[in-house]
């Protein structure tokens, strides 16, 4: 009896446990809810700011885009900074401590080598010493943003997960965070030119000038907009020594992110309406939240400011309608039409930066950054010189001279792209705008197309791949902005093209350099594809962003059935898959998977010695890994006996060896029971999009990241992508018929999870539809109204005005096109 009751007794105890413990893991759940929920911005509300001179909206349409209308560009910036901070505070944060160094101060000790290396560029003094002499007009755009970043932040009554995580609490945006976030955009497109010519200087000095020639040689992959080609290397192959071949270890090379972009314009001659139509895709690594901003800014000039056009408006105000896509932390358009001229970037890879070697005896100062972590401080110093900051490799001092240094690096002079008509216009304005040395296309709506170099670009005339010394250093021109860059303005055969491969002409190139061009099998296929047809639509454009064709690797797939077909039983299924590669980085195809492996396979162990001898001098191959197709295709057809591993009878064994290791490592990764079949390229370059925390605590994957899809295209193609990079936004427009303009991002716009609009768009995006430039449907109304008399009330004369004004930034927007 009493054993049974005390059976009973504990069945009902557990059940009672069980039953509290999921009643405390509701609670939890419940309490966690609450607290996102109550982080959630409000995005309809009215608010008032004594920091804006008439009523302003920012409207959410059903992507989430930010629809901001104001009386004039200095309220713009204030709606767009309390937007920018409503949805991507968080973000923000991360770009101006990214380029500070000051990660730490939040992650702790985690993320101390991260900010040791920003540190070395001094960005947060550099942003201060820039700030202070910008003209009067941009120091007060950038205050504007600023005070709609703080009102924004100050309205938020619980802080957003994020800074729950850490424990931390947001600091307050300045001013110069907004200069910060450009500079970790340098850090971004300029970091591996920086860390190429280290690379050349220690394949110098290792291996000699004529390694150096050798392995970063043309390609005969060259889509320049005159046509020019540079001759490829003539020389014979230089010779690895026996000693240098037996100590290779094999290791995987790492492959560099084509941080860059594809962009392209036709004319009007090319269309239907007469405008010229431009496409532009900025490729970059992904992350949760993407890092562009849909917006659209609608807001009054007067006449005087608009002084600069060919047609200056009867009325005393110009009405102005911006959309495209910001960069939270900024308060421009980065990208976008303003429905007469519109614009675009990839990244130019011209060389912006140079190493010099400096003596022991080089006076060098010692300066001090001091790094903030959680509970504590790390004293950090650097090394400067009246070169640049100071850094020691194999033993020699290096200073570095950049662009990014420079007193020009950064400015508020992209803004005037919206306000500019024409593509001359435009392309007058490159040389003022301060951010990275962009390829800049242009389109109007007169029909004109156009491309130049925008961005911060020295004077200085000598670029060098590797290390120069300091009697080579030219230091005053280094100081000025580079007063005339090349241009392309309505070519005889209608078409611009940019792919981050070599745009200049052959003459060009020796005065403004190679910091790190892509291959050039992106430029030569958008090229060719525009050559085939003499009539363009926005549809036709999205097809060429979609272009996955593998004509690149189609040499490659030659040579591994030829490998192959040696052993047709032992490799029948190989060959069949291969054979049948579809022709294309599709997903359902193996083929493509075993070519592509095979090419970076055999890559990283011929040039393994040389990989071996660089990793010693605390470099590598990996920023110049793009180059060696050309040099690997002629050791190919050489066959030199000095590259051929010991332990290989000759150069077929060494490749098939090569492919059975790649096949190897794949099944390792993606088949525990060895099939080919599972390795398909959808699944091998699976596009996973994750948020920085997941990454860290792979629990919170299921809520934070965006959903994993099969992997469409890769590098070398049109379509560019990776597991987690790719086309950062797709852009397509003709000036004036914005109505039919595609925008589509990989990921929405709030980086809250709770938000309707965390995901919006993604789905379009990895289903190849298209979501359109303009806004639609209005979901949301945020109205900020100014505080303007001593009694925290409007005047009747300024509410008239206010409405006013309200009403005419309003008729803009009936009028897109």
């Amino acid at each position: 009896m009493s054993f049974s009751l005390n059976r009973v007794l504990q069945s009902k105890f557990t059940k009672y446990s069980l039953a509290i413990v999921l009643l405390l893991v509701g609670i939890i759940i419940l309490a966690i809810y609450s607290t996102l929920r109550l982080s959630m911005p409000s995005l309809s509300a009215t608010v008032v700011s004594d920091d804006i001179s008439a009523p302003l909206t920012i409207e959410r349409d059903t992507l989430g885009t930010a629809i901001i209308t104001a009386s004039n560009r200095k309220d713009a910036a204030y709606a767009l900074g309390y937007a920018h901070s409503q949805d991507r505070f968080f973000q923000m944060d991360l770009l101006r401590r990214n380029a500070a160094g000051e990660l730490a101060e939040i992650f702790g000790k985690a993320a101390l080598k991260l900010d040791k290396n920003k540190r070395f560029h001094q960005l947060r003094m550099r942003a201060q010493n820039i700030f202070e002499q910008l003209p009067q007009q941009d120091k007060a755009m950038l205050s504007a943003y600023t005070q709609g970043v703080n009102h924004a932040l100050a309205e938020q009554t619980v802080r957003s997960f994020e800074y729950l995580l850490t424990q931390s609490s947001p600091r307050e945006w300045h001013e110069t965070d907004s200069l910060l976030v450009i500079y970790s955009m340098y850090l971004d497109l300029q970091g591996n030119t920086i860390k190429r010519d280290m690379a050349l200087t220690q394949l110098q000095q290792a291996f000699g000038n004529e390694m150096v020639d050798f392995l970063i040689q043309p390609s005969h992959h060259q889509a320049a907009l005159d046509e020019s080609q540079i001759p490829l290397y003539q020389g014979d192959i230089p010779a690895l020594e026996d000693d240098i071949l037996l100590s290779a270890i094999t290791q995987a090379i790492e492959e560099p992110v084509e941080v860059g972009s594809n962009n392209w314009a036709v004319t009007g001659q090319l269309t239907d309406s007469g405008r010229a139509m431009l496409s532009d895709d900025m490729h970059l690594s992904f992350a949760v939240p993407i890092i562009w901003y849909r917006a659209q800014l609608n807001y009054q000039t007067s006449a005087a400011q608009d002084s600069a056009k060919s047609n200056p408006p009867v009325s005393d105000k110009s009405s102005h309608q911006i959309t495209g896509v910001s960069l939270p932390g900024a308060p421009a358009i980065v990208v976008g039409s303003n429905g007469k001229l519109a614009w675009g970037f990839t990244n130019s890879y011209i060389d912006t930066a140079d190493w010099i070697e400096i003596s022991p005896d080089t006076a060098i100062d010692i300066e001090y950054e001091p790094i903030e972590l959680p509970n504590d401080q790390v004293n950090y110093t650097i090394q400067v010189s009246e070169f640049g900051p100071v850094k020691t490799v194999a033993g020699v001092n290096y200073a570095l001279s950049w662009v990014g240094h420079a007193d020009y690096a950064v400015n508020m002079a992209l803004l005037s792209l919206e306000t500019a008509e024409t593509v001359e216009q435009a392309s007058a304005l490159a040389t003022e705008i301060g951010i990275p040395a962009q390829n800049m296309l242009l389109a109007d709506n007169q029909g004109n197309a156009g491309w130049t170099i925008a961005g911060a670009v020295p004077a200085r005339d000598n670029p060098s791949n590797t290390a120069q010394s300091p009697s080579n250093f030219q230091s005053s021109k280094w100081q000025l902005q580079q007063a005339v860059m090349p241009e392309v303005i309505n070519p005889d055969n209608q078409r611009i093209w940019t792919a981050n491969s070599r745009v200049l002409s052959s003459e060009e190139q020796l005065r403004f350099g190679d910091g790190g061009y892509a291959l050039g099998a992106r430029g030569v296929q958008i090229r060719d594809r525009l050559l085939a047809s003499s009539n363009f639509s926005e549809a036709d454009f999205y097809q060429l962003q979609l272009d996955n064709e593998a004509l690149f690797l189609a040499p490659w797939q030659q040579y591994l059935l030829q490998i192959l077909s040696e052993y047709p039983v032992e490799y029948a299924e190989d060959i069949k898959l291969i054979a049948n590669w579809g022709h294309c980085a599709c997903a359902d195809s193996v083929g493509y998977t075993l070519v592509r492996h095979f090419r970076t396979a055999l890559i990283d162990q011929t040039f393994a010695p040389i990989e071996t001898e660089l990793k010693e001098r605390e470099s590598g191959l990996s920023v110049i890994k793009r180059y060696l197709e050309t040099p690997m295709w002629q050791i190919i057809e050489q066959q030199p006996a000095s590259w051929l591993p010991k332990a290989q009878p000759h150069w077929q064994a060494f490749a098939l060896s090569v492919y059975n290791d790649a096949k190897q490592a794949l099944f390792a990764k993606y088949s525990k029971h060895q099939k080919l079949s599972d390795l398909r390229w959808g699944k091998v370059n699976q596009l996973l999009i994750q948020h920085p925390f997941s990454k860290q605590i792979p629990q919170l994957s299921r809520w934070l990241d965006m959903p994993s899809v099969d992997g469409f295209g890769d590098s070398f193609m049109p379509a560019v992508q990776g597991k987690s990079f790719g086309a950062s936004q797709r852009f397509i427009v003709q000036p004036g018929a914005e109505q039919d303009a595609i925008m589509t991002i990989p990921g929405g716009q709030s980086g809250h999870p709770l938000s309707p609009y965390y995901r919006s768009g993604y789905q379009q995006y990895v289903t190849h539809q298209n979501t359109p430039l303009l806004p639609t449907e209005i979901e949301h109304t945020l109205m900020i109204e100014p505080l303007k008399d001593n009694h925290g009330s409007l005047t009747e004369t300024d509410i008239t005005e206010a409405q006013s004004d309200t009403q005419n930034s309003e008729a803009v927007k009936s009028t897109a096109d």
